[in-house]
Order: C-alpha cells, then structure tokens, then sequence
C-alpha cells in the first residue's frame, strides 16, 4: 500500500514553531506522530492551535535516540537559521563567536536530522532554511548539507522561494526537498528536476489565486497590495502606535544612514505597497521592518500579530487566536518572535502537493542516466566522516 497514495502517510514535525509546515502537510492528508520544538512559548501557540493532548511532543531533539522516534514516511523541519542568516552571521562576527556548523548552540542540529534520515529512514523530506544558507562560509556549509544528504542515500534539490508570489510579503528562503532512492526504486538513477520545479511554479499559481480570492472578494483586481491583510485603522488599539521617543529615535537612525550613503532604516507602509520587507525575529523590539502609516496619527503603528499571521498566509481559525479577547496564547512579543521565524504556509503548501504527488506515484519523476560522483571528503577543515562520526 503507497501511503501517499490513500493519504495515509504520517510525518515528523522537527523545529516545528508554531505549526506551518505541519498546517501545510495535513492539508495534503497526512497525520503528525511527532512534534520537537524546545521554545516553550512556541509551544503554547503549537499546542492551543492543534489542541491535540496525546501527541507525541519532544522538547529537545537532541535528548533522544533517533530509534525512539516513531516510524514515519516525512521528516519535515525548518532547522534553525541564525547561525546561518546573514543578520546572524553579522552579529556573531562582530563578538567573535562562532557561526554555521561551528555555533556549538544550534549549528550541529543538521546532522540530528541526519541521524534520523539513517535511523528511521523516510520516504522523503522538506527541510527550510534562509536564503543565506547555500552561501554561508563560501558554499562549504551547502557542501557539506549535499555530501552528507547524497551518502544518506536521498536525491535531493532545493529552490529559493518568495512568498511574495503568495503573499504581500517579500521573504525568500531555501526549500531542501528530498526522496528515499532505495523506497522508490530509483537508487541508481539521476533526477531532472525541472518538470517537478515547475509543478511548483503551477501550484503557486493556482495558490496565488486563492490567496487573492480569501481577501479580495469584491475587489480582485487589487491584488497583491499590503491593505488587503491591514485590520481596519478604527479596530487597532493605541498600544500598536509608537511612542514619541521610538519614533523619534528611528527617525534619527534613517537621516544618519542616508547621509552615509547606507540604506539602513524603517519601511513605512501605506498601504497600497505589492508586499513588505521580510518579518523577522526581531519585529517585536521596534517594528522597523514594516511600519504602518496612520490617517489619524502622525506616528505610525507596528503591524498586529494578526496582520503577521496573514502575512505569513496562516488559516483564518489561526489568526482568530489573535482577536484581544484575552485568550490570545502568548505575549504580543513572543507572537511577532513567531511570526518572525515562522514559514509562509502557501508557500510550502504548494510544495507539499507536488512533493506528495511525486511520493503516490514515482513513475512521474524525470529521470536521467546515473552518474556516480564521489563524495567531498574533506572541506576546509570540515571533515565530513568525523562529522558523521560524532553525530551518528
């Protein structure tokens, strides 16, 4: 029996946040027997949204054996990016700390996934990550992720995607898609992964035309523009509005920059914009990245975490947990921290249908003559068999 076929197939929910990946494959039939996340608070969320008591949640990925997971045909994972993202690696320079594989906290939580690749071995994976990934210390890091995902056993290929094609949002990450050679029966073969590329490109078409429908029901033709996900100004409570001092302050920050040639400073929206910049992590402190221009007010207000969720294309019962009737799950600061590290739903939606299809019937895939490479040992210092080493 294909479980993806019947739509029967389970899946591993690793860094899981607050539920985006999980959303998108459920939609797809599938049913999560395990979710790792070690953020408390992203926990809550996870948990008051799915509201599933007997699920099987494991704080910290590294405290179990990868036997002790439960059987599965995906593994899914948004494996941490600070010490990846260019924001981090910045920041980690400037103190002199390690980033990458060599960050001791969260660099070497890859090779957990590799670990559970060999152990239970999936049918297929989905792994997401920021853009900066396949560029971090020149391409070695990539390197590395490929060598170690090839000797797995598991064809494999990525695409960096915008949800700007989905969403008023631009956001471009690094989707790592990949199949078991030896469950499909294709272990000695080479992939062109074009048609299956462009079955994506198709999906996020057809998303797009959703997503402009959900929100522009009498007024279409206006998509995409930032107003269509803006709560009504009358409806947003003062608390959004920055203060004097904070606008003040940014205002200084954006004239000092400017006169530096330096294109450091705050997004003002109106509105009619196609998308905002990226919502990251740090959106809470000082909502720089996208604020929001008010008629009544002559400072402007950070975007509500209802306007992330949309932002980010979560479901409508998901946004309802953000309506300020008290029972919002979490603080206004962890929501936008979510938000900010959060993926964009449409986005791997559209994957997961097409990765799904492929899974039900592996005759769509289109194959080329195998041609049989060696592995990169060695790696700037990096090497892969003592990597494989310690984390197997």
């Amino acid at each position: 029996m294909n479980a993806f076929k019947d739509k029967s197939f389970r899946f591993i929910d690793l860094f899981a946040g607050i539920g985006g990946i999980r959303i998108a494959f459920e939609r797809q039939g599938g049913r999560c027997v395990m979710t790792s996340e070690i953020d408390k608070f992203a926990r809550q969320t996870y948990q008051a949204y799915f509201n599933d008591e007997d699920h099987f949640f494991n704080e910290d990925i590294t405290a179990i054996a990868p036997d002790d997971i439960p059987d599965h045909d995906m593994l899914l994972g948004g494996f941490p990016c600070q010490p990846f993202s260019l924001a981090g690696v910045s920041k980690k320079n400037s103190l002199g700390r390690e980033h990458g594989f060599r960050d001791p906290t969260s660099g070497t939580l890859f090779f957990n996934i590799k670990s559970i690749l060999h152990a239970k071995r999936p049918a297929g994976f989905l792994l997401e990550n920021v853009k900066n990934l396949r560029g971090h210390d020149k391409g070695r890091t990539w390197q590395v992720i490929a060598d170690t995902l090839d000797a797995a056993g598991y064809a494999f290929t990525d695409r960096i995607i915008d949800a700007a094609q989905v969403v008023p949002q631009h956001r471009e990450r690094v989707f790592i898609v990949g199949f078991d050679r030896e469950k499909l029966g294709l272990r000695n073969r080479k992939f062109d992964w074009a048609a299956f590329w462009d079955e994506v490109d198709e999906e996020l078409r057809r998303t797009r035309e959703r997503e402009r429908a959900r929100y522009y029901k009498n007024d279409i033709a206006q998509w995409p523009q930032v107003r269509a996900i803006l709560e009504p100004e009358s409806e947003v409570p003062d608390k959004y509005t920055l203060s004097e001092k904070l606008w003040a302050y940014l205002q200084n920050y954006k004239a000092k920059h400017e006169a530096r040639g330096n294109g450091f400073g705050y997004g003002l929206l109106t509105g009619e914009e196609a998308y905002t910049r990226t919502i990251s992590a740090r959106y809470h402190k000082d909502g720089s990245e996208a604020l929001v221009a008010q008629a009544g007010s002559p400072r402007p207000r950070r975007l509500t975490p209802r306007e992330c969720s949309r932002l980010q294309g979560f479901p409508d019962d998901f946004e309802q947990m953000y309506i300020r009737d008290g029972s919002q799950p979490v603080s206004d600061t962890q929501a936008y921290r979510q938000f900010g590290n959060s993926v964009c739903v449409p986005v791997v939606e559209a994957i997961a249908r097409v990765q799904v299809r492929y899974l039900s019937a592996p005759k769509l895939f289109n194959l080329l003559p195998f041609e049989e490479r060696p592995l990169q040992q060695v790696i700037e210092g990096i090497n892969v068999d003592d990597v494989n080493a310690v984390s197997g």
